[in-house]
Formats: structure tokens, sequence, C-alpha cells
């Protein structure tokens, strides 16, 4: 008995011993809705620098070619989170989209390009004059139409104008001069269109809204934030990460997203480095285009507070200081 004993007493320590396969649980997902364009950087450095691996998800990239687009991948769930403009948000969110702003998401230059030298303003657009933007309700639409109706007197007077085209195709389209006479861009098509001999600004962001806005925000479900609440978290501080990374290493930054968007390594730099870019998480403008979007018809009312549309952690950086508001406040308006 006692050598039988001694016999069981040694199978299992030797079994003990013996390394068994590990069977890892399958990482969290997170489907993450971007677009294109040098605004979408922090994406791309996340990706790279495996930012959310890091965390132990599994980030799933999908990319569109509008906010719209965007909007209509988070209604249906095909993604968890995903940025685009203040405008394509903020309808959603008067039709009910249960939704609010995670972050802020960059402050880039935006502009309107043409090469056409008898162009000089909104009111040499002739009816056959197409404007390229990206979708209806974009960011880039809404402020043409705070342009058109500050110069035009109404917000709809380009309306017939515009044709909605991908930032890469509208690019590719006024660099050739085909189909259409100016382009509503953000960086780097931006930049590229102006690199190009005779290609010129007829108006830009500042000219229009009056000081810097996020061009775009990211945003999240009130179901994924109040149910996955270490997601919402991580994805939070991804973002939060790759901007600090972008703005503390931009020749790195340059080397890894110049391939991205066919480039040198100099000419990403400089694009990086432009006057105007922010790559921040930090919210401006979100109640100046609500109020702009009410009074236009684009929206059926204004939030009645910030609270209304974006989570704690964005409530935090804006604050809400005694007495008269802070920069931050001030700059959430027009």
């Amino acid at each position: 008995m006692q050598k039988k004993g001694l016999i069981v007493l040694c199978f299992i320590m030797v079994f003990s011993l013996v390394q068994l396969p590990a069977f890892a649980a399958p990482k969290e997902k997170i489907k993450i809705a971007g677009q294109f364009g040098l605004v979408y950087a922090p994406l791309m450095v996340a990706k790279s620098q495996g930012m959310f691996e890091k965390y132990g998800f599994e980030p799933v990239w999908l990319e569109y070619g509008s906010g719209g687009a965007v909007r209509e991948a988070l209604i249906s769930g095909e993604a968890d989170v995903g940025f685009m403009g203040i405008p394509p948000f903020l309808i959603g969110w008067d039709k009910g989209c249960p939704w609010k702003v995670a972050v802020g998401f960059v402050v880039v230059p935006i502009g309107l390009v043409t090469y056409d030298p008898d162009i000089k303003s909104l009111r040499d657009f002739k009816p056959e004059d197409k404007i390229a933007v990206p979708s209806p309700g974009s960011i880039q639409h809404i402020l043409l139409a705070m342009a058109a109706e500050a110069e035009l007197g109404s917000p709809n007077a380009l309306d017939n104008n515009i044709v909605a085209m991908p930032h890469p195709d509208a690019c590719a389209a006024l660099i050739s001069k085909k189909g259409i006479k100016a382009h509503f861009t953000t960086p780097p098509y931006l930049f590229e269109e102006l690199s190009e001999p005779g290609f010129r600004l007829i108006i830009d962001d500042i000219d229009i809204f009056g000081h810097p806005f996020s061009f775009n925000v990211g945003l999240a479900s009130e179901k994924f934030h109040d149910n996955r609440p270490v997601a919402y978290s991580v994805f939070v501080n991804v973002i939060s990460e790759a901007m600090a990374w972008i703005n503390t290493n931009k020749q790195r930054a340059a080397e890894l997203l110049a391939p991205e968007f066919k480039l040198s390594v100099e000419k990403t730099l400089e694009y990086l480095e432009w006057e105007g870019m922010n790559y921040t998480t930090a919210p401006y403008g979100l109640m100046g285009f609500a109020e702009f979007m009410k009074e236009a018809g684009y929206i059926s009312k204004v939030p009645e507070s910030l609270e209304e549309i974006a989570f704690e952690n964005v409530l935090s950086i804006v604050g809400s200081r005694s007495g008269e508001p802070s920069d931050i406040e001030r700059l959430q308006s027009k």
C-alpha cells in the first residue's frame, strides 16, 4: 500500500512539471471607423505601434469615405467607435442616435481650393462650376453653407454646385482640372493642391468660423460607454497616447506616415508641421456648429449643454469656470 502511494505521488510530481499548451482567451475587439487623410494619423500610429494590443484588445480597423458612412456604420453596429466631423455627428444626434463625443480629434487647416483665376470669391461661382465635398452634411459642406450665408445671403446658395467625392478622388480631379472647379478639403490633400502652380485658397476655416475648431470628434454609443467601460477607457487612452506620440516624435511620425500617403518623408514632415496643425483631444466648436445648423435648418434643436452630447472625460477637459467662461468654454461657440 505504501509502495502504491509512493508511485501515485511520483506520478503527480512528474505530471506537474509537464508544460501543457496554453490556450489564451480571444482578445476583446474594438471596431474603429475612420476616414482618409492626415487627420487620421493618430489611428495609423496606434495601429503601427500596437497601442490597443498593449492593453489586451484587438482593434478592427475600418475606413470609410465620409462622415455619413461612418455614421451608418455606428448605427448598424458595424463599428463600435468612429470619427467624423461635428456636423454629421450632430445630424445623427438630432435624429436620436444614442451617442456622445468621447474625444476631440485634431485641429487642422481646412480650405476651399481652386485653379480657376476667375474665381476669387464665392460670388464668382457659375451654376456649372462644381465644388467637391466629401458628402452632404459634412463639415466642409456646413462650412461652405456658413460662408454662403455670410457672403451670398443664404446657406443654400451653392447647394446646386456641390458634388460628393472622397478626398483622394476630388484631389486627383482638381489637380487634373477635370469635372470640378473647387475642392473643400483637408491635409494632406489641401497641401498637395496648394503646392500646384496657380492653385490657391478662396476661403478657409478661420475666415468662416472665426477661430480653430475640432475637425473631427471621436464618438462612442452610450451602450458601448455604459456596458464596456474598460474598452471605452482604453479607446480614449490610446487616442491620447497616439496624439502625444505624434507631438513628441514628428520625424518618426513622418517616416511612418509617408508611405501611407505616397509622399516623401520630408514632405510629410512639412505637412505635419504646417501652420495650424494641432494633434489634440481637446474639443473645440461643438456648440457653434449646433447653433448655426439649427438656424440653417440642418438640425431641429440645439443641445442645452455639453453634457447632452459629450461624455464625462470630455466635460472634464472643457471644465466649467465660475464667473466668466474659460477660453476653452468660449471656443465651443462660434
